[in-house]
Parts: structure tokens; sequence; C-alpha cells
């Protein structure tokens, strides 16, 4: 579905002032609040987005000029979002990885599990005995999270046994009920509360759950069931990532006997570029030129993520001018799309003259003055 266009939402005109669309946009926002009888979430995150683009004055100069695709999504989808739309900040799967994006700025298991897999550890089965999750961190280039790669951890972590492969068991020896809680895997604690004797379930401390004792513990992991061991973990980095994403792959965390791994959490930091800044699939830089090559027009070597291409700027170009290099931005998670690159020219006033310069331009002032290039 295309995107609404953004005056149209904010009920403004193109020419609309600041004050006007502040205005348009806080009346709607009353209007469409979710938390308010008759509200719509949708409209009000439609109306959001588009105060979000037309209150910045360089995000709307480049709406005015190249629409949706100057604000960092195409048209259909959000911000990273690609062809496929809906919300760039859901999780995904790539290559049996759950990317999502994580602006907390801490590393908060219970909030990325409530917010985007719905509770710790997702789908478990209940007393499922399960292994430590683990966080790590990888920092990227600008250009490794414009075009993804992979990265190879060594992460030394809880195995499984290789003498007991998980067990707990020496070799040779079998498990037998656990003596305390008769094979239940719980036992029964009473209580005295106000309310009189409460009796109350919990998992045995002898066989931590699973019902069955070791007739000989492993001589090697002395009944754990595992071991500590450097692994290496391939991650699979995806073309257009950005700063801030947390990739996770399940059950690459810490062993555990009799149960199923924790999972592997890797927060991906991006460095800045000297040159380039990013926002959504926008890739954006500024190219400097000189008075002359404004008014006469020019073509100049752009500096991209691809490389460099020649771009032609027309006589007359203003500075602050906007151009857009198309398909050379940010690849789209979902898609094999990219954003555009946005290049800015800046049009640079000497601050010394020689005097045959000063010359040139008194003499073409008074000719404006006379009306010659009027």
């Amino acid at each position: 579905m295309a995107k609404r266009d953004y005056y149209e939402v904010l009920g403004v005109s193109k020419g609309a002032s600041e004050d006007e669309i502040k205005k348009a946009f806080r009346k709607l926002a009353v209007k469409y609040h979710p938390d308010k009888a008759g509200g719509d979430e949708a409209k009000f995150k439609e109306i959001n987005e588009a105060y979000e683009v037309l209150k910045d004055k360089q995000k709307r100069q480049r709406y005015d000029q190249f629409g949706h695709a100057g604000v960092g999504g195409a048209a259909g989808g959000g911000a990273g979002g690609g062809a496929g739309g809906g919300n760039p900040f859901e999780g995904f799967n790539f290559n049996g990885q759950d990317i999502h994006f994580d602006f907390g700025g801490g590393g908060a298991f219970g909030d990325i599990f409530s917010q985007f897999f719905g509770g710790a550890g997702g789908s478990r089965t209940a007393g499922e005995a399960r292994g430590r999750d683990v966080e790590t961190r990888v920092t990227l280039s600008f250009e490794e999270a414009i075009f993804g790669k992979d990265v190879t951890l060594s992460l030394t972590l809880n195995d499984v046994c290789s003498h007991c492969h998980g067990t707990t068991v020496e070799p040779g020896f079998e498990l037998k009920e656990c003596p305390t809680c008769k094979g239940a895997g719980q036992q029964i604690r009473v209580m005295n509360t106000m309310f009189g004797p409460i009796q109350q379930a919990v998992t045995c401390e002898t066989c931590h759950g699973r019902g069955k004792v070791p007739e000989k513990e492993c001589t090697r992991c002395h009944g754990t069931g595992v071991e500590r061991r450097e692994q290496d973990i391939t991650v699979k980095i995806p073309a257009g990532i950005d700063d801030g994403a947390t990739i996770r792959l399940r059950e690459h965390g810490e062993a555990v006997a009799g149960g199923v791994r924790g999972d592997l959490y890797v927060h991906v930091r991006v460095r800045a570029h000297k040159k380039f800044t990013r926002e959504g699939d926008l890739i954006l830089s500024e190219e400097h030129i000189s008075m002359v090559d404004a008014a006469l027009g020019t073509e100049i070597d752009v500096e991209t993520v691809d490389g460099i291409i020649t771009m032609k700027v027309p006589a007359g170009t203003q500075s602050g001018t906007d151009f857009k290099l198309s398909g050379h931005g940010v690849p789209h998670l979902r898609s094999d799309r990219r954003g555009p690159h946005i290049v800015s020219v800046i049009v640079d006033t000497p601050t010394k003259l020689t005097k045959k310069q000063r010359e040139l331009l008194e003499e073409f002032d008074a000719a404006k003055r006379r009306g010659i290039f009027s």
C-alpha cells in the first residue's frame, strides 16, 4: 500500500508555515491518540511520521524534492522496511537468525523478549531445563553494515561434556531413581502462614528436577553434564543492518544437562563514517564546489560506498541543493532493493580575493545593476 502524502496526512498545504504544521499536528494527535476514546493507533502513527519529517527543515526539503524516497523509506515501507512494508523495527528472520532493533541502550533480556518475542526465552516447554543465555557485541565499519559480512566469534561457553555426552553419568554406569523425590523431580514443602499450613511444590534439590541421579558421576564434568570449551560461532550480518540491532541465534548459548541450550544475543554497533551519515535507507553526504562552478555548472566526482561516481551539477545551483543518486544507499533488510544516496552541494564563498578577482566580481555586480543579466 502506497504511503499518503505527508501534507495530506496533516491537512496542510505544501506552502504551510512551521507554525501551521505544528498546530495541525497537535489537533490531529489529540483527536486520534490511541489512549483516547475513539482514537486510532494507525492514524496516530501516520500523523507522527508525517510530522517528524515536515517539522525538520532539511527532511522537509528532501521530501519536497524526492518524495518518500528522500526521507529514508520508499512508498509502502518504512526506513529499512523494504518493499514488504510493515514496521521496520519488528523482529524478522535472516538465515535462521532472529534480528530486531533494541534502542534501550542496555542488555536487559526481559525488555527485549517482552517487546519482540513474547516473553523470556521464547516458546519453551514449561519446566524444561534450559542453558544460560549469552550476550556479546560486534562492532562493524559503516561499509560492513551496508554490505553485510560473516563474523566469526570465539566464545568460551558451557558445552556438552565430551566424556558423558551430557548424561552426567560415568560411562559404564546408569541413571537411577532419585532417592529424595522418588523420581517425581519435585519435593513438597509445607509453609506455615497466617492462613495455616500451605503446601508448595519445588524443584528437587538432589536431582534438579530430572527425577534421576547417576549411579556414578562423570569423572570429567563431576555430574554437571557440561564443560567449558572455546567455540567458534559464525554470525551472518545482513546487508543494511543498523547500529543498535540485535541478532539472536537460537540455542547457541550455554548448554545444560538434560535440556536445551540458551540463546546467543549479538548486539551490533556501527562505527561512524568520516564522510557519510545514515538516515533509514538513505546515505547522506556533502560535496563542496566553487561559486564559479555553481554559476556555470560542472561535473564532480562523488564518493559513495560503491566507489566514485561522476555527478552533473547544473548551472545556477544554489548552496544546499540536494541531488539523488538512486540505488547507492542502504539495502533494504527484507528485499534486494537499495535506498538512494543524497548529495548536498555546498557552494563555498571565498574569504580572500585577489585584486583581479575583486575587480571581476565588482564588474559583474555593476553589469547586473545595469540590468544586463536581468
